[in-house]
């Protein structure tokens, strides 16, 4: 899927966001409040926030969107999201390694990330990269009182293992 180009995400970008939030994520989905502070976390110096958003070029609106925060030196994958036309083409796994690189440069050694336990296409993606669970929050997905899994990686790990994309 290389056509599809990555960039940074800008306050513009917020209403595409929220149409795909709502078509991916229904009553999960985050609030245009929730977008315009992590974006504001972006503008920091040093940021402590990192999003972007996928742009297939001749398509309507984005094919996808992910986003990072720092503590410290943890990074945390806060949300990931790929239109129901472009999952499956590697954008996913592109989005988190822009990601992961990020958080590399902003000097982080470890990421974490929740994940839904019945998101198995998300959560093999995770493995993959070489998250691995370290704990489980319980009901932390409402409605319907889903569980999360709590999953790390060492940042690495990436220079030392290659590109995942080709796994």
């Amino acid at each position: 899927m290389s056509e599809v180009a990555l960039r940074a995400m800008r306050w513009w970008d917020i209403e595409p966001v929220l149409a795909l939030e709502a078509e991916l994520f229904a009553q999960d989905a985050w609030s245009a409040g929730m977008f315009w502070s992590e974006l504001a976390g972006a503008t920091l110096d040093p940021p402590l926030r990192d999003y972007v958003v996928a742009q297939a070029p001749g398509e309507p609106g984005l094919a996808g969107y992910a986003g990072l925060g720092v503590a410290g030196d943890t990074a945390e994958v806060m949300t990931i999201g790929v239109t129901g036309a472009h999952q499956g083409t590697g954008l996913g796994a592109r989005l988190l390694t822009r990601l992961l690189r990020g958080a590399e440069e902003l000097g982080c050694a470890a990421a974490m990330l929740e994940v839904r336990v019945d998101n198995e296409p998300a959560k093999r993606l995770y493995h993959r990269f070489g998250f691995r669970q370290v704990g489980v929050r319980r009901g932390y997905y409402q409605p319907g009182n889903r569980d999360a899994l709590v999953m790390r990686k060492e940042l690495a790990e990436t220079a030392t293992h290659g590109s995942p994309e080709d796994g």
